[in-house]
C-alpha cells in the first residue's frame, strides 16, 4: 500500500490540508473514501446554509453534517405541506446555529461522493452543532459505515427529543414504526426508524439475519453483510445475541422478499433493554439456510444522499 495527497483542496483544508493512505480493500459497503484526523484546523466561517444539514463555508467548500439528517422539502412540494415546514424548521435551525460563525471538525473527516467534507463540527464557543439540532427535535441520526463518531451520545440526545415531543417527533410521518411488514411496505424506499422483537436470527451465506416474524418470505428482516459483520465484531456485538431481543433499527427500507433494512455497522441497531448473554461462539452458522434475497433492492443503505 502506498500513501498519497487525499483531497488535498477538498477533503478538509479548514486551516490544514489532510493526507490519507487508500485502503488496499474497502471494509464497509460503498465506495472507499479516504479519511484522516484533521490536525489543529483553524476555525472557518459558515458563509451559507444549504438546507438542514449542509452548510458552504467561506472558502467555497461544503460540508454535510456528519451523523444525521434533516427532513428534505421536495421540489414540487406544496410550501405548506409539513415536510416542506418541517425542512424549513430545520433549514432555519441550522442557520441560526451556525451562519456567519466560525466552526472546526471534530475527529474523522472522509469526503462523501459529492466532493462535501463529512465531519462533526463544533462552533467557536464550543456548542456541537449536531447534538444541538438532535436535542432540538431539528434532525433524526443517520450515521454511516464511515461517519459514526460520538453515535452513543446523538442517540441519546434523539431519545430525550422524542421522549419530549420536539418538531419533527410530533409529526406521525417521523414515529418510529413497528416491524410490520404491511406498514412498511407502505414506506419503501426511505429512512425509517423501526421497533420489534426479533423472532429469529441465524447466519446464512456469510451474512447474517435477524428476522421479526415467521415467514422470511414476506416479514420483516435485517440483513448484515459479511463486510459489515466485521464492523460488528469490532464492536464486540453478536448479531446472533439481538434473538428474542427488542431491537430498535434505523435504515434504508428495501423490499427483498419482504420488507429489509440493510444493516451496515453496529449503530444502526439499539438493543431495548438488557442484553442476554452471547451465545458460544459468535455468529456460528446454523443449519437450516434462510432464503435468497428476492429482486428489488431499496437506495444503498450506506449512502445518505439517497433521499437529496
Amino acid at each position: 500500500m502506498t500513501c498519497r495527497p487525499a483531497l488535498l483542496h477538498s477533503a478538509l483544508s479548514l486551516g490544514a490540508a489532510l493526507l490519507a493512505c487508500a485502503p488496499a480493500a474497502a471494509e464497509a459497503s460503498g465506495p472507499s473514501r479516504a479519511q484522516a484526523a484533521p490536525a489543529e484546523a483553524a476555525p472557518v466561517r459558515v458563509a451559507a446554509v444549504i438546507d438542514g444539514d449542509t452548510l458552504e463555508l467561506a472558502d467555497g467548500r461544503r460540508v454535510r453534517l456528519a451523523g444525521i439528517l434533516a427532513p428534505k422539502a421536495v421540489a414540487a412540494g406544496d410550501p405548506g405541506s409539513g415536510e416542506r415546514r418541517l425542512a424549513d424548521s430545520a433549514t432555519a435551525a441550522l442557520r441560526a446555529l451556525a451562519q456567519g460563525r466560525a466552526v472546526s471538525p471534530a475527529g474523522l473527516a472522509p469526503t462523501d461522493r459529492h466532493g462535501r467534507l463529512l465531519t462533526q463540527l463544533v462552533r467557536d464557543d464550543g456548542l456541537w452543532i449536531q447534538q444541538a439540532l438532535v436535542s432540538g427535535g431539528h434532525v433524526r441520526v443517520q450515521t454511516r459505515p464511515d461517519a459514526r463518531e460520538r453515535a452513543a451520545e446523538l442517540l441519546a440526545a434523539e431519545a430525550e427529543a422524542r421522549g419530549a415531543g420536539r418538531g419533527l417527533w410530533r409529526s406521525a410521518g417521523y414515529a418510529v414504526r413497528p416491524a410490520d411488514p404491511d406498514l412498511l411496505h407502505r414506506h419503501r424506499d426511505s429512512f425509517q426508524i423501526v421497533e420489534g422483537r426479533v423472532l429469529a436470527a441465524a447466519l446464512a451465506g456469510g451474512a447474517a439475519y435477524l428476522n421479526f416474524g415467521a415467514d422470511r418470505r414476506t416479514d420483516v428482516t435485517v440483513r448484515i453483510a459479511p463486510a459489515a459483520l466485521r464492523l460488528f465484531a469490532r464492536a464486540g456485538v453478536d448479531p446472533l445475541a439481538f434473538q428474542g431481543r427488542a431491537v430498535r433499527v434505523r435504515g434504508w427500507v428495501g423490499l427483498r422478499n419482504g420488507p429489509m433494512i440493510e444493516a451496515s455497522h453496529p449503530e444502526q441497531i439499539e438493543l431495548l433493554g438488557q442484553a442476554p448473554p452471547a451465545p458460544d461462539g459468535c455468529c456460528a452458522p446454523v443449519p437450516e439456510p434462510m432464503p435468497e434475497p428476492g429482486p428489488g433492492p431499496g437506495p444503498d443503505p450506506a449512502d445518505e444522499e439517497a433521499s437529496e
